[in-house]
This record gives C-alpha cells, sequence and structure tokens, in this order.
C-alpha cells in the first residue's frame, strides 16, 4: 500500500498532467494556429476539428482520454490493494480532469472534460462509459449538437452507473464529473435554449 507522500505525488502527477493542453499544442505545432483565439477557443478536440481539421481532432481525442486514462492505470498496477472500491482512485481520476478544465498552462482555463471524464472513467466504471458514449453518439446524430451530446453524456455516466450498480462511491464520483461537464457548458446550454448554438 502506498505512503501518503506517494499519493500526494499521484494527485500532483495526475493533475500535471490532466492539465498538458494538447490541443492547444497540436493546433499550434502542426496547423500553426492558436486555436484559444478561433472558433469557440476552446482545446477540446471539437474545436480542433473547426480548425485543423479532422485528423488532428481524433489525435486530441485520443491524448485527452489518455491523460485521464493514465493516472488511474499507473495507480492500479504500482498498488496492489488499489481498486474501484479504493476511494483515493478517485482523487486521481477528479485531478485529471481538474487540471484538463483548469490548466496551470494556460493560466487556469481548459476545455469541457467531457473525453478526459471518459478516459479517467473508463478502468473505473466501462459498462457507464461504454452506454454514454453510445448516448452521445445517438444524441448528435440526432440533433447535430456536439454539446448537447456531451451534456446528456454527462448526465448518463451517473444514471448508468446507478441502474448497474447502485449506490457505489463510482456514482458519486461519476456524479462530479456530470457536474464538472455540465458546468463546463453552461454557455452552451445558453446557447441552445436560445437556438444558438453552433452545429458541429
Amino acid at each position: 500500500m502506498m505512503s501518503l507522500s506517494h499519493e500526494i505525488l499521484f494527485v500532483l502527477f495526475s493533475y500535471l498532467l490532466g492539465a498538458i493542453p494538447m490541443g492547444y499544442l497540436l493546433t499550434k505545432r502542426f496547423a500553426g494556429k492558436n486555436i484559444l483565439e478561433l472558433g469557440s477557443g476552446n482545446i477540446g478536440s471539437t474545436n480542433v476539428r473547426r480548425i485543423a481539421g479532422k485528423r488532428l481532432s481524433i489525435v486530441t481525442q485520443v491524448l485527452d482520454m489518455l491523460k485521464g486514462l493514465l493516472p488511474i492505470a499507473l495507480f492500479m498496477c504500482f498498488d496492489d490493494k488499489a481498486s474501484a472500491s479504493s476511494n483515493f482512485i478517485y482523487f486521481l481520476a477528479i485531478a485529471a480532469i481538474m487540471g484538463h478544465n483548469f490548466s496551470l498552462f494556460l493560466k487556469f482555463k481548459g476545455g469541457k472534460g467531457v473525453n478526459i471524464s471518459l478516459g479517467a472513467s473508463l478502468l473505473l466504471a466501462p459498462y457507464s462509459v461504454l452506454i454514454s458514449v453510445m448516448v452521445y453518439f445517438l444524441v448528435k446524430w440526432q440533433f447535430k449538437y456536439v454539446s448537447l451530446g456531451s451534456i446528456l453524456l454527462g448526465i448518463s455516466l451517473p444514471i448508468t452507473e446507478l441502474i448497474i450498480h447502485g449506490l457505489t462511491s463510482t456514482f458519486y464520483y461519476l456524479c462530479i464529473c456530470c457536474f464538472l461537464i455540465i458546468m463546463m457548458h453552461i454557455k452552451n446550454i445558453g446557447r441552445l435554449l436560445k437556438n444558438k448554438e453552433l452545429i458541429s
């Protein structure tokens, strides 16, 4: 079992890894553009697609998911008693998400946390992640709004976990993920209500 100092280091590592602004770095390096000043100004894969194309968007999406997945996977490997029932592992996941949403490297600005939430939750709630991704694609296919799909994805994460496993620690963790996703989409919700949201 890890010591307190090792756990603190893991939390810092998780936050700093999450804080690496992949979308910003990739568009700057390969498209020569500052994504913070273009499109929606967001560093996520949706805005990367608008600014730099589908291929770079997919790379951004994968890397953002890995930023969430890697700390969880490493912690499970290094701590033989780590599991989804160990509450500390949820702090790691949330630290990565907070790093992405409020990046130290972008003056505490960042993305909206959807892809990194999926990556961080993949080993903790695989069925909820899978079903929520299906919800996202169905909503996007039907209504054409990425933001609406992302919001309903966030909502479906804890609901699915509740239906499958009941009131577990993972459920409460996914409620936090849902809250963060919705909070990061407040402006999108306003535009959706006014029918002014960008169709992606």
